[in-house]
């Protein structure tokens, strides 16, 4: 149903044509930018958190990962991700399809620095193989965003990412 609310949610918004069911998962930056052709920066990874009881959502370029540092600076406690039997629940979108759109109310969305070095971006859409592009502006305008954040740095190149992050 989660894929289904984002696509009715950009169909009122005269963008449903560009919800794409791709032919294979993109739950992960990596399998997303393979099965859309783009460059893995240019995929908008939404990461999923609790702060204190709050669910709040990190939106940020695929190259990018969480800084601790930052985090923590933010928010004001250390990053810790919604364990993944609790994400669907308290965000309204499964693991591999989290995105900033229709997602449960009071889930707070941040948009991180990392994406502004791009005019278009893919998001996730709601499930493991749903996915959105979207221009920088669209992306603000749509995902309800308390604001922009500095908490991620982009990896370098071939860098690996033991974090797990996902799309």
């Amino acid at each position: 149903m989660s894929f289904e609310g984002v696509r009715s949610y950009f169909t009122a918004a005269g963008l449903g044509d560009r919800v794409v069911v791709q032919a294979r998962t993109s739950a992960t930056v990596e399998l997303a930018a393979e099965a859309i052709g783009c460059e893995p920066g240019r995929i908008a990874k939404t990461i999923s958190f609790l702060v204190g009881e709050t669910p709040v959502l990190v939106v940020a370029a695929g190259d990018a990962r969480v800084d601790n540092a930052k985090f923590k600076a933010r928010f004001g406690k250390k990053a810790s991700m919604i364990p993944g039997d609790r994400v669907e629940a308290l965000v309204g979108h499964p693991p591999g399809g989290v995105c900033p759109f229709a997602v449960q109310p009071g889930v707070v969305v941040h948009l991180d620095e990392s994406l502004r070095r791009f005019d278009f971006v893919h998001a996730a859409a709601g499930s493991p193989n749903g996915t959105i592009g979207l221009t920088i502006p669209e992306l603000e305008a749509h995902s309800g965003h308390a604001g922009w954040v500095d908490v991620c740095s982009v990896r370098s190149v071939g860098a690996s990412d033991p974090a797990g992050e996902g799309a």
